[in-house]
């Protein structure tokens, strides 16, 4: 099983998904039977590591984004992944536009399928520092009912 994120940039959301997924898969015994990826729509940061507020964030509640390097999603990405899990609308939109038409993945938008209380992960880029904080405690939460799926499917 083979799980990507996906924001604009994949320095904030995105790669926080991928690291707090990792961290809970590992808890679950599930780490090497499900693998996790992140990717950004857009190509501005591809090579760079996760924003220094997103990994400075992560760190204090014990997830080490210091490994990961933003890459930008490839067509190729539709069928090497199983699902393919948006940040936000605007990403998903981008998503279906980039989808070859033969594609096995997948898609949708990571808090409508494991929040339902809101649809979308808020980009903390241009705000402070308690944004990076709410988009954790999104993330967590909504990882955690992932988890669950994911036991399923398997």
């Amino acid at each position: 099983m083979r799980v990507l994120f996906v924001c604009l940039g994949n320095i904030c959301r995105s790669p926080t998904a991928e690291g707090v997924l990792r961290h809970q898969l590992t808890e679950a015994g599930l780490a090497d039977v499900i693998e996790v990826a992140s990717a950004g729509t857009g190509d501005w940061h591809v090579g760079k590591q996760p924003d220094s507020r997103t990994r400075r964030a992560a760190q204090l509640r014990g997830y080490d984004l210091s490994s990961q390097r933003a890459q930008q999603v490839r067509v190729e990405h539709f069928n090497e992944y199983d699902l393919i899990l948006a940040m936000d609308k605007s990403n998903l939109a981008n998503l279906q536009s980039l989808r070859p038409g033969h594609a096995t993945a997948e898609l949708d938008l990571f808090l409508r399928r494991y929040d339902g209380a809101i649809d979308e992960v808020p980009d903390p880029y241009y705000g402070g520092e308690q944004g990076f904080e709410q988009v954790l405690d999104l993330i967590e939460a909504a990882c955690r009912g992932l988890v669950v799926e994911l036991k399923g499917r398997l």
